[in-house]
């Protein structure tokens, strides 16, 4: 073999698995941004043109409010009642996060739900479903720590996980556990918010549909729920003035009057 040879054989074994890592890389790398697109970024591609663009608001709603927790943080409710707006149409309503579980109070609850009163909002007050501890037991904390008033909204229970450790019929008991005891407490039919899928998967039926609801649907055109409903929360990706980083947005399926008609110390927020 000669020297040219040699050095051609040698040149080859060098230089080849060096091409041969950089495709390799090249297509892993796009099987890697393809994936990512698929499973990540295609099914929520709406949520990323929500909170980099303008934020789309329903047609045909004109009573929009929001709901806010301690993930708010301290907020300045002096420039949020200046700027108290949402699609140039007023802000007329607050749900408030109250209760989690058994033992968990909202750390932001009592400012919160004041200061929504004493600036003109509607309130209402919201309890977080938990899978970890019994119906009664949350239904008990969420009476001791919230005093409905007469003008406000009536209690909501926020309901989004079933849990692993019930079944579909254990589950929808617990539910009802925790609606009975709060309506007999109040005196009025809790709103359930949860989403439009959760509703149809595990709420359904006669004694579900007796119960005002707020359904979760973001960034779609319309509500894909077709049942009744009174609270549409339309987006994750709100901005106000006053509040620091984002707030949900919701709409109220009426009027201003139908909304106060839901009110505590309304004929029709009383169940039948």
């Amino acid at each position: 073999m000669t020297k040219k040879h040699i050095h051609t054989h040698h040149y080859f074994f060098h230089k080849r698995p060096s091409r041969a890592f950089m495709l390799g890389a090249l297509i892993v790398t796009i099987i890697y941004v393809f994936l990512f697109y698929y499973f990540f970024v295609g099914p929520s591609s709406f949520r990323w043109k929500a909170i980099f663009s303008d934020v789309h608001y329903p047609d045909g709603y004109t009573i929009h409010g929001i709901d806010i927790s301690h993930y708010q943080g301290k907020i300045d409710w002096d420039v949020l009642k200046e700027n108290a707006e949402i699609n140039n149409t007023p802000l007329r309503f607050i749900m408030v996060k109250a209760t989690e579980g058994s033992n968990r109070l909202d750390e932001r609850f009592e400012d919160n739900f004041k200061q929504a009163l004493e600036n003109g909002f509607i309130r209402g007050a919201y309890h977080f479903w938990s899978t970890k501890t019994s119906a009664r037991q949350q239904a008990n904390f969420f009476i001791k720590n919230v005093q409905l008033e007469e003008g406000d909204l009536p209690p909501v229970l926020d309901v989004e996980k079933k849990g692993d450790k019930v079944n579909v019929k254990e589950f929808r008991e617990n539910i009802k556990t925790w609606l009975d005891i709060v309506e007999d407490h109040y005196d009025v039919a809790p709103i359930i918010y949860t989403s439009y899928k959760f509703k149809v998967d595990y709420l359904y039926g006669e004694e579900f549909d007796r119960y005002p609801y707020w359904i979760a649907h973001y960034y779609v055109d319309t509500l894909q729920y077709k049942g009744e409903w009174k609270f549409w929360q339309h987006t994750d990706a709100g901005r106000l003035p006053g509040i620091k980083g984002y707030v949900d947005f919701d709409v109220y399926n009426g009027s201003y009057y139908d909304l106060r008609k839901l009110t505590i110390g309304s004929r029709e927020a009383y169940s039948d």
